[in-house]
């Protein structure tokens, strides 16, 4: 089998995973076995790296599939005494509500999924990822405290996700926020985010259609599980939505016994300037709405008692000025974010469903105008729906479409924290190919090419027949032969060349003449996170 990385992860006696059981409390005062002592960052997130192929956690996710409740029954034990302040919605609409908060002065955790270069991105405090010592610190309580009790346990660990998920209630407690913004990760109902019994305030955002093998291959059947955060006597909140997930939802929280309020448009707001987002793109407007009604209803049970009840458009208020500042001061990398790099200029977004890149092609479109050369760079993962996604994208009228899997670079130091053990290299290279050949369709040229996988010294490099797509074996082959060195960044003598077939780069003579070239980077966050590590060096420090 093909590799183009090794695989870093060592453990170094390490047996068999267990269950998390145990109280934030107790965890903070376990000490680490001697032999744990001197492992950094990295030790860490190998280790944590492989809970992704745990033979044991995925049988146990295939019985709870049939048994939804053993998920939560298994956690709930460990955190039914946190008592955190949880919002639990989508990502930008998250770090709103996190910017916003924080300007009045909270200490603020939030927790969101997936990281784009490094893990410790998905919990951060005050806005900003804990830092690699106190990761390190607080990861190998948790795993140490696993590892003495897994014998009363079953003998499994949690998952990835879950286990990243406990860590992150045990950092907020010991960190001692004031309040905690969660993304649920996939759905709602038996996420595991969804353990908090009366979290203050619960929101969703626009739904879609995505994670259709575990939600539902329908708009409602995903609605239901959404509406799976809402608690008892809890507000909730939603954007506007199409008639047959609003009235789901709008029976979920009858059924569950709550408030559900619809946010209005963000222009009803009354303000003497027109609110201004740090975020790019006409859908952040109904995220933004959806936050200030989540941030104002904290703040209000926070200081005072509020009764919510039944179903209701929920008010338009005057923003605050720790508010305006908030959603004009709100930053979310990787979500319609531009990079200008000399006369390259990078459009990133990691829409990854057919209602975001939706919105992401009406972002492109504005624009990307005047004489450009532009450049698709696509993956995606799961079992998105590429061919939809890639139709969507047919109008912008790329000069060509590069695909390439989401591995950062081709070489046996590749960062840890964004390697993924669940795809084999070959799989992830074909879907490459597929998205390949499905773009020459969608643009009429339907003959397909022929592919050789392996070029000198090893590499895989495909279709070189036909300028207008591409495919690489890494995200920095990719970027190094749309930039042809007219990116300074990627340009840095300390990064690896990959060599490249005369015949490739004679099909990029037209990057080499053009005055400005323009490259959107969407179908995946982790694409995108991939990008961002070469792209904006900081990110990795």
């Amino acid at each position: 089998m093909l590799r183009l990385f090794r695989v870093l992860a060592r453990l170094r006696g390490c047996r068999h995973w267990t269950k998390i059981t145990e109280l934030s409390a107790r965890l903070s005062s376990t000490k680490a076995a001697p032999r744990f002592r001197r492992m950094d960052y990295q030790d860490a997130v190998c280790t944590l790296n492989t809970l992704q192929t745990n033979a044991s956690a995925l049988e146990q996710v295939k019985r709870e599939r049939g048994h939804p409740q053993l998920q939560l029954q298994a956690m709930r034990g460990f955190l039914q005494r946190a008592g955190l302040k949880v919002s639990a919605s989508q990502g930008s609409t998250c770090a709103f509500t996190e910017q916003i908060l924080r300007n009045y002065g909270f200490r603020t955790g939030f927790y969101s999924s997936p990281h784009l270069v490094q893990v410790r991105e998905r919990i951060r405090i005050n806005g900003q990822p804990i830092g690699k010592e106190l990761f390190t610190k607080y990861f190998w309580q948790v795993y140490c405290r696993l590892e003495e009790t897994k014998d009363a346990h079953g003998g499994s660990m949690p998952a990835y996700f879950r286990f990243l998920t406990i860590l992150a209630f045990h950092i907020f407690l010991q960190e001692k926020v004031d309040l905690a913004v969660f993304e649920v990760g996939i759905g709602g109902a038996y996420d595991c985010t969804n353990i908090i019994r009366r979290p203050w305030v619960c929101g969703i955002s626009s739904l879609g259609i995505d994670h259709t093998s575990i939600l539902g291959d329908t708009i409602e059947k995903i609605a239901w599980q959404k509406g799976g955060i809402f608690k008892p006597g809890v507000p909730a909140f939603t954007v506007k939505q199409s008639d047959g997930p609003k009235m789901v939802l709008q029976e979920r929280a009858e059924e569950i016994g709550c408030s559900l309020s619809v946010c209005p448009d963000l222009e009803e707001y009354q303000s003497e300037d027109s609110l201004r987002l740090g975020l790019a793109g006409h859908h952040q407007r109904s995220n933004a709405s959806l936050a200030l009604q989540l941030s104002h209803t904290w703040l209000q049970r926070h200081f005072l008692t509020v009764e919510f009840s039944g179903v209701s458009p929920a008010p338009a208020f005057q923003p605050s000025p720790a508010m305006i500042k908030g959603l004009a001061e709100t930053e979310w990398p990787g979500r319609n974010q531009t990079l200008k790099h000399g006369p390259v200029t990078y459009f990133l977004d990691g829409a990854h469903t057919t209602r975001s890149m939706q919105a992401c092609v009406h972002w492109e479109l504005l624009r990307s105008r005047g004489p450009v050369v532009r450049v698709l760079l696509f993956n995606a993962t799961g079992e998105r729906d590429c061919g939809a996604m890639l139709k969507l994208l047919v109008p912008c009228l790329f000069d060509f479409a590069v695909f390439c899997p989401n591995i950062t670079e081709a070489i046996a130091t590749c960062n840890a924290d964004q390697q993924n053990f669940n795809v084999s290299v070959e799989n992830m290279l074909t879907r490459c190919l597929d998205n390949q050949q499905s773009w020459r369709v969608l643009n009429g040229q339907e003959e397909k090419p022929e592919a050789e996988l392996l070029i000198g010294g090893g590499l895989p490099l495909v279709a070189e027949r036909h300028r207008d797509t591409l495919v690489f074996p890494c995200i920095l082959s990719a970027l190094q032969w749309i930039s042809q060195g007219r990116d300074s960044v990627l340009s840095d003598p300390n990064k690896c060349v990959i060599p490249v077939k005369p015949s490739i780069n004679a099909k990029a003579a037209l990057l080499r003449e053009a005055v400005n070239i323009h490259v959107l980077i969407t179908g995946s966050l982790h694409l995108v996170g991939g990008a961002l590590k070469h792209l904006d060096p900081a990110l990795n420090s």
